[in-house]
């Protein structure tokens, strides 16, 4: 298992909003933590690692 945390933005595709996060990869997914936007909305989202 592998302890490397990298950035992830995190894009809403209701309201548009965008989250950069650190995050560790577990298990082959990337877990930051994040559980809703704040238009409540938990699970339309567009994740993508940042360098």
């Amino acid at each position: 298992m592998s302890n490397a945390r990298r950035k992830i933005a995190i894009y809403c595709r209701q309201c548009g909003e965008r989250f950069i996060l650190r995050a560790s990869e577990q298990k082959g997914k990337w877990n930051s933590g994040f559980k809703r936007c704040i238009c409540n909305n938990e699970d339309q989202f567009d994740v993508e690692i940042q360098c």
